[in-house]
This record gives C-alpha cells, sequence and structure tokens, in this order.
C-alpha cells in the first residue's frame, strides 16, 4: 500500500503534518505508522492547538504535591499523610452518537486515571449539556447519558455526589459530558505512567481487546455532523463489573511493590499508553501484538495499536516476578499477560508473529517530543457587536413578578433535577454526607480523619460566550464560593474545556481569553490547576456550542463539623445578603429564556469583590455565626431563597430594595452575593463580623408562607412542587410513548 498525503488526510492529519513525520522518521511511515500518528498527534491526546496557551495557567504551589501534566491527574496534599487525586474529562463526541455507551466509558476511562495512579475513587461528578429539553432528540441523548452515568457508576460502587445540567439550544448537536472522580491515596504510595529498566517486562492486564473504540482520540477531534452515526465504531463499549475488578486487582497488585510503572489505555489505546511510559522514562520497548489477549479473531497490527476497548492497563514490572503479578490477576479472574519487555534506545517497535509491523521513537510520538504545536490566529467576535448595543433600560419591569417567579423556578436549568439525580446512587461506599442537611457543594467523608472534601464542577456558559475573559473567572469563582458556602477552604483546579472548531479564529479567541481569565481567577485564589482536558470541535451546523469551561474544584474541611447547609433551620431567623444588589438583569436565566433576550453582557463581576466575599464568609462560618449559607447563581436571589427553604419546609418575608428595579433584585445574576440566615441572638456578633463588607437586611424566615414586600406569594410546598416536578413533567409525554422505557 502507497502511503501518501492523500492517506493521511483520510487519518485526519495534514499534509504538513505527514510531511513533518516523514522528516522525523527519515522515511514515509508504513499504515501502522502513520496510524499511530494519526492518533497521537489527535487534538485530543496531542493538545497541538491548545498547549502553549495552557501553560500559562498557574501550574504548581499551594497543597500540589506533583507539577500539571507529570501524572494522569493532579495530586494535592490533604493533610494526615494523604493525598487527593482528581480530574475532569470529556466525552462529547462519543455520547453524541451513542449516549448510554459514551457516557458510560467516559465515567469509567476517569476513574481509571485515579486508580491508575493507585488512588480509590471514593466520589464522581459530571456537568452535562443538552439542547432545548422539549425536543425529542435531547430527551433521547438526555436519557441516555443520565442511564448510562447512572448504570457504570453505581455498578462500579462510587457515589455521584454531584454536578450541574444546563439547557441550550447550541447544545442540540453536540451535547457536553464531562466527568470528574476524586480519589484517595496515601502520599508516598502513588504509582507514576512511567517504564524503567531494560528487560523488564511489560505486562498487558483487564479485559481483552476488540474493535470497538478504534479511531476514537481522531474521531473525538472532528465536528459532529449528521453523517457522524456512520462512525459508531468509535465508540466504546464499557463495563463496570469488570473495572471494579480491575481496580481492585491493580491496587492489590501495587502493594506487592512489583509495579515499576503502570498506565491505563484510554484514547489511542495501546499505542499512547506504550509511548507515553516510554518517552517519560527515556526509554523504549518491543511489543509482540499477538500476544495481547484478543475477543475478536484476526485482528491487525493497526487495529490492536488503536483499539480503545475498555478496562485495560499496561504494566511495567520487575523482571522475576511475573508470575507474582499474574497470580493477583487470576485471583480477579482477569487477562495477564506478558506483551514485551523494555528497551534502552528511546524506539518502539511492534511486532505480530514475528514480523516488523512498526518502529517508531517513542518521543516522536507525544508532546513535549514531536508532536505538533500550534498557536492559531484569533479574532474578536461578530456577535460582540450586539451585546454591546444591549440596554437593559429597554426592557419594561414586568407588573405580575410572581408569574415570573413562577416561569423562572420552573426552567429546566434551574429546576430540580431529582429525575436525574435519583438515578445515580450517591451513598454507596457510605463517604457521602451531602444528601444530609445539603450544601452548595457535596461534601465527601475522608474516613478515619474527621476531614471532609467539598466537591463541585461549575461554568455558566452563557457568561463565557457574552465575555469570555470574566465569564471563566466567574466560572472559577462560583466553583471556589460554592466551597466556601459549604465551609471548605478551596485547595485546587481541574478543568474541562469545552470549545468549537480551533480553525475558526473566533472560537480561538474565546479559548484564549477564557484562559487567561482562568489563570487570573486561579492565581487570586491559589488554586492552581493540576490538569485537566481540552475538547475542541464541540460544533452543529449553525456554529460552535457556547464555550464551556468547566470548573472542577476540590476543597477541604479539615473538620467535618464545620460543613454548612444551605437550608434555612428555624422559623424567625434573619435572612441576610452579603454582597450588594445591583440593577443587572444581564446574561440571567430572566432575562434570556423570560425576556427572550439572546445577546447581552456578562453580569456584574469584579475579582477582587469576590475574594473578599469569600473570605468574608469563611470568617462567619469559622465564627459559626450562619445558620445556612446559599450562594446566588441561576435565578438570583428568588431562587436562592426558595432553594433554601425547601428542605424543612420554611418560607421568608423579605422587603426589596427600592432603589433597584424590582426584576434585577429578585432575578438578576450579579455575582459575590451570598444569602445567610442568622439566629436572632447572634444578629449582633454576625454584623460586627461582616466590618466594613456590604450586605443588606432582607427579612426573616417564616414558617412556610411566602411574603415580599408584604404581598403573598403563597406556600413553600408549592413553589417546591412547581420546582421538583418542572423537568419529570416535561419527560412524562415522551416516557409514556416508551421512547424513555431503557430507564
Amino acid at each position: 500500500m502507497q502511503i501518501t498525503a492523500q492517506t493521511a488526510r483520510q487519518l485526519r492529519l495534514t499534509e504538513e503534518e505527514f510531511d513533518l513525520i516523514c522528516q522525523k522518521l527519515g522515511r514515509t511511515p508504513n499504515f501502522n505508522e502513520l496510524c499511530a500518528f494519526s492518533g497521537m498527534w489527535s487534538e485530543h491526546c496531542s493538545y497541538k492547538n491548545s498547549i502553549k496557551w495552557l501553560k500559562t495557567l498557574p501550574r504548581e504551589g499551594g497543597r500540589m504535591l506533583v507539577k500539571a501534566g507529570e501524572e494522569n491527574a493532579g495530586l494535592m496534599d490533604i493533610g494526615d499523610g494523604l493525598g487527593v487525586v482528581f480530574k475532569i474529562e470529556s466525552h462529547n463526541h462519543p455520547s453524541a452518537i451513542e449516549p448510554f455507551q459514551g457516557a458510560a466509558t467516559g465515567v469509567g476511562g476517569i476513574h481509571r486515571d485515579i486508580f491508575t495512579m493507585g488512588a480509590r475513587p471514593i466520589a464522581a461528578l459530571n456537568s452535562l449539556r443538552f439542547g432545548r429539553l422539549e425536543e425529542e432528540k435531547t430527551q433521547h441523548l438526555l436519557a441516555g447519558v443520565v442511564h448510562g452515568i447512572g448504570h457504570y457508576g453505581n455498578c462500579f460502587g462510587v457515589p455521584t455526589v454531584g454536578g450541574e445540567i444546563y439547557f441550550n439550544q447550541c447544545y442540540h448537536t453536540n451535547p457536553l459530558v464531562n466527568a470528574m472522580s476524586v480519589g484517595i491515596v496515601p502520599v508516598g504510595k502513588t504509582v507514576s505512567a512511567t517504564a524503567e529498566g531494560e528487560g523488564n517486562p511489560v505486562m498487558y492486564v483487564g479485559s481483552a481487546t476488540g474493535k470497538d473504540g478504534i479511531g476514537g482520540a481522531s474521531f473525538a477531534s472532528a465536528d459532529i455532523t449528521s453523517d457522524s452515526v456512520q462512525e459508531l465504531p468509535a465508540v466504546q463499549v464499557g463495563d463496570p463489573f469488570q473495572e471494579k475488578k480491575l481496580l481492585e486487582a491493580c491496587l492489590e497488585v501495587l502493594a506487592t511493590g512489583a509495579v515499576v510503572g503502570m498506565q491505563d489505555m484510554g484514547a489511542a489505546g495501546i499505542i499512547c499508553s506504550t509511548a507515553e511510559m516510554s518517552a517519560k522514562g527515556g526509554v523504549g520497548m518491543r511489543i509482540d501484538l499477538e500476544k495481547v489477549p484478543m475477543r475478536q479473531q484476526n485482528m491487525k497490527a493497526w487495529e490492536l495499536l488503536l483499539s480503545e476497548s475498555q478496562e485495560r492497563m499496561l504494566l511495567v514490572v520487575e523482571a522475576g516476578r511475573e508470575e507474582e503479578v499474574n497470580a493477583v490477576f487470576r485471583k480477579w479472574d482477569l487477562e495477564s499477560a506478558v506483551i514485551g519487555e523494555v528497551t534502552n534506545d528511546g524506539l518502539l517497535r511492534f511486532y505480530m508473529n514475528g514480523i516488523l509491523e512498526a518502529e517508531i521513537p517513542a518521543d516522536e510520538l507525544v508532546l513535549g517530543g514531536g508532536a505538533p504545536q500550534y498557536s492559531r490566529e484569533y479574532k474578536e467576535p461578530a456577535y460582540f457587536g450586539k451585546i454591546a448595543s444591549f440596554q437593559s433600560d429597554s426592557i419594561a419591569v414586568p407588573q405580575d413578578l410572581r408569574a415570573v417567579a413562577e416561569q423562572l423556578i420552573a426552567l429546566p436549568t434551574i429546576a430540580s433535577k431529582r429525575w436525574i439525580y435519583n438515578q445515580y446512587d450517591s451513598m454507596v461506599g457510605t463517604n457521602n454526607t451531602s444528601t444530609n442537611a445539603p450544601s452548595d457543594a457535596p461534601v465527601v467523608l475522608v474516613k478515619e480523619t474527621g476531614k471532609g472534601l467539598a466537591v463541585t464542577v461549575d461554568c455558566n456558559s452563557r457568561y463565557v460566550h457574552a465575555n469570555p475573559y470574566k465569564g471563566a473567572q466567574i466560572a472559577v469563582a462560583e466553583a471556589a464560593r460554592n466551597i466556601v458556602c459549604s465551609g471548605g477552604q478551596p485547595l485546587g483546579v481541574t478543568n474541562c474545556l469545552n470549545f468549537g472548531n480551533p480553525y475558526d479564529p473566533e472560537v480561538y479567541y474565546q479559548f484564549v481569553h477564557a484562559i487567561k481569565g482562568m489563570g487570573d481567577a486561579c492565581r487570586r485564589f491559589d488554586t492552581p490547576v493540576t490538569g485537566g482536558n481540552v475538547s475542541f470541535y464541540n460544533q452543529n451546523p449553525d456554529g460552535p456550542v457556547f464555550p464551556t469551561p468547566t470548573i472542577g474544584m476540590v476543597g477541604l474541611l479539615d473538620d467535618l463539623s464545620k460543613k454548612t447547609t444551605l437550608a434555612f433551620q428555624e422559623a424567625g431567623d434573619l435572612l441576610y445578603l452579603v454582597g450588594s444588589s445591583r440593577n443587572d438583569i444581564n446574561c440571567s436565566e430572566y432575562l434570556h429564556s423570560i425576556q427572550g433576550v439572546a445577546f447581552s453582557p456578562a453580569p456584574h463581576f469584579d475579582l477582587e469583590e469576590e475574594f473578599q466575599l469569600q473570605q468574608t464568609v469563611s470568617t462567619l462560618i469559622l465564627q459559626r455565626l450562619a445558620a445556612s449559607v446559599h450562594d446566588l447563581s441561576e435565578g438570583g436571589l428568588f431562587v436562592a431563597l426558595c432553594e433554601s427553604g425547601f428542605r424543612n419546609s420554611l418560607g421568608f418575608d423579605i422587603r426589596s430594595d427600592k432603589g433597584i428595579r424590582a426584576d434585577a433584585f429578585l432575578f438578576g445574576e450579579a455575582q459575590s452575593r451570598v444569602l445567610v440566615s442568622v439566629l436572632p441572638a447572634q444578629a449582633a456578633a454576625f454584623e460586627a463580623a461582616l466590618g466594613a463588607h456590604p450586605f443588606e437586611k432582607l427579612g426573616t424566615v417564616t414558617g412556610g408562607e411566602l411574603v415580599i414586600d408584604g404581598q403573598d406569594w403563597g406556600r413553600i410546598e408549592d413553589w417546591r412542587e412547581r420546582y421538583d416536578t418542572a423537568i419529570e413533567n416535561m419527560l412524562a409525554r415522551v416516557e409514556s410513548e416508551g421512547a424513555l422505557g431503557l430507564l
């Protein structure tokens, strides 16, 4: 077979990249070698269009134990000889084509990134984006994704403790499915994804290899179109029970001390794990592909190299201890086989039945070695002109604010997600404490320490679309605010950067400025970026999705008794707004979904103001002056008040600020504001602790009635019913028709 630039283009490599490959090899690659480059130089694996900007993020400091990018996931010190390992990644394209398996294998893959480092996963989160819920396609995707997440996580035995979900037409064709995993490991007991020691055996463990997932990395590096369904073989198939066995077997074999290095086989499969481990150790490998356990006959070399079959690991073990390792995997009824050995020349040589099928320098495949790094052109998006022309004065304040509130609280992005989270097991493993006295961030117990981890995922992509720099700052700030409001101290960030096609200068503008905003915010909150994922090419026929830099953040509660609930506690407690109300309806759910305004500026945000707010709230919680704490986000003050009242069936009686338009006061989403309830006896101490920080006295907690400016707005039970059943009612029709029967 003659290999040309046309062959490279068919494998989603450019002509320039093909020329570079020929130059690096000193010859034309054969088909197997070109397939290896197509996987490793895909955007998904190489970050070739993003790495230069990613390097500008704060990547060390704080409690970090390894630098960003050094291992599969971030590692931070939480004291007591323990570290927290965490990471978030996308599985957008597979989920758009086959939502159940796409989401399920996304969950499985992110957990493997955690336990390949020797950590035990203890919590999972997810961030999901879909089109309009009224559309049948959205309902199909939602049902499949939720079922996939629930099935894999529940069977694997790690609780799904939190997440977020948004609905917007821009995600109609290309939904976003971002999965996060959090694990715990004793400091000094982690294992590195590295190969060392000439002659050490290379072992394959886990499930057998099939043809599922072939080309998944390059598939994830292309636009989704109506023809993408023809690429169904690129979607992997997962088995959570196999992964549970693999987890236990890997942790057990690590305890033997026989393992030199370990890497999961994720995107680009065997070629990726062998290349990355070899490049990191400065060594090479000889691999005999016919020794790879297979579940399909007559697999070709390139298929074995690129298969993304799930639940597989690559190990380098000490020579002479192979049987010790094999015994552990036999115990767990898992495949294990020596498929090669470490060499000292930096070359990857792949043989099939004694025939050399590919020979490539390991370092030339991976970023930092030979993979290209690009800086793309960018320019300010044309739609910014529409945003700049918006004037809030053009929107009349509604006469019937209660009717607006009834619509707002039933919007799918705001309403209860119980139809979704009821399908997730949030308590398996008994680590999760978040379902008792709910808080802004779920809190997970670190067993035998009395400590807790506050974990969250956050991003309002409409804000980022309106102002990429400010919107990304807000995403970081809201994540930190959620952790602080739950009683924790923010530690670090992992990110999942979901954008459109990087070759579009307007999309790349969004990416560059979001990175800048994220970096500035992370530096201010001392939350270094431990790693993450970039997902480009999230497009639909009408254009890119909203720029969505999802922030996964972990915080520490050094004493679980400091955990703070968002729920009102007693009738008669006083209500305060810490922060300042503003005449700001920009970019709010109210403005977009009720008033129908598609383009408006991002809401008010000032990074220093936000930092001071979080310092103040931390002090209030530390001094135990707050009965409940809840940050204001989508839906503004009114939604925050209702959410705080639902848990204990308590209402509120408040007075609005007459200096601010009524819709902005109730529904505006200006940032850096927190709702706090306070015992009457502690009011004086509370106000003194606030010092110079701005605040407003709103009113009181009631026994269940809602009163705003003296007007009766009904009972909290009725509002809770509307909030709880909104999504279920929208889905009832298709569910009755059987479209959601898989649930």
